[in-house]
């Protein structure tokens, strides 16, 4: 685990001990959208007419600093979803991704579609927590986790009526994956270095079974990238950074998925 995980990870489990002070599981079963039926990603991803595109709410990020600080959260979400994306993401880390605390509450109230909660979860407290956020998708990260507890993890949440997305960087991690999870997301960001190899995700992704929705994340910066990921395999397209980056990160969704329609 390089660094700037093993930092993050650190300050997780501080973070995870502080709210278990404050709120039991218990505590957490009361909230309002622990109850509610959840969204299916897979379904948004695999029925219809979808994009497949899983378009993401990113503030800042560790290594590059802000990418969009200032943004709206209501007005980007609700724009993503017009623009027909299948599922949005929304990064609830405040010490090194930016979040505001109520980031993700907000798009909640203004999204009917799916919802991902992108953190670092590294206890089962931080499952509850999710359902009780209102999330529809929990991400965990194999380079952070063990199977073992990838498998317990991903048991709960299944328990608890969510989806669950296990990301992936290399092939040391496919024995993370279990029948438990829903999609598995292949990193095409090299952790240690941060370079970026698209040809990554397809050769990892031949490893994996086709009955699991295939996700590539990061470095994706098109229509070209998607169309070439598209034909090798892939259900589901993780875009950030190339969203947010932009001045109105709605609009460049929308013409982005207009162009793949076109293609298709």
């Amino acid at each position: 685990m390089h660094d700037i995980l093993r930092t993050i990870v650190e300050q997780k489990h501080k973070e995870v001990e502080q709210l278990q002070s404050q709120y039991s599981i218990d505590d957490l079963k009361q909230a309002k959208h622990f109850h509610r039926t959840c969204y299916s990603a897979k379904a948004a991803i695999t029925t219809g007419n979808n994009s497949g595109i899983i378009s993401e709410f990113k503030r800042q990020s560790p290594k590059k600093g802000p990418i969009n600080a200032n943004a709206n959260i209501r007005t980007v979400v609700q724009a993503y979803q017009k623009a027909n994306a299948s599922v949005v993401s929304v990064l609830t880390d405040s010490l090194f991704f930016g979040a505001h605390d109520t980031d993700f509450e907000i798009a909640r109230e203004s999204l009917s579609m799916p919802l991902l909660r992108k953190d670092f979860l590294v206890d089962p407290y931080q499952v509850y927590q999710t359902k009780a956020m209102g999330a529809d998708l929990i991400l965990l990260i194999a380079a952070i986790l063990t199977p073992e507890e990838v498998e317990s993890m991903s048991q709960l949440a299944k328990n608890l009526g969510l989806e669950v997305l296990l990301e992936i960087h290399d092939e040391s991690e496919l024995k993370h994956i279990s029948s438990s999870v829903d999609l598995v997301g292949i990193n095409n960001r090299n952790l240690k270095d941060f370079s970026v190899d698209l040809k990554h995700s397809i050769k990892l992704s031949e490893q994996i079974p086709d009955h699991f929705i295939k996700v590539t994340e990061s470095g994706i910066k098109g229509e070209d990238d998607i169309l070439f990921l598209k034909s090798n395999g892939f259900q589901a397209f993780l875009i950030g950074e190339h969203f947010m980056k932009q001045e109105n990160p709605g609009k460049a969704c929308s013409e982005l998925i207009q162009n793949l329609s076109l293609n298709n």
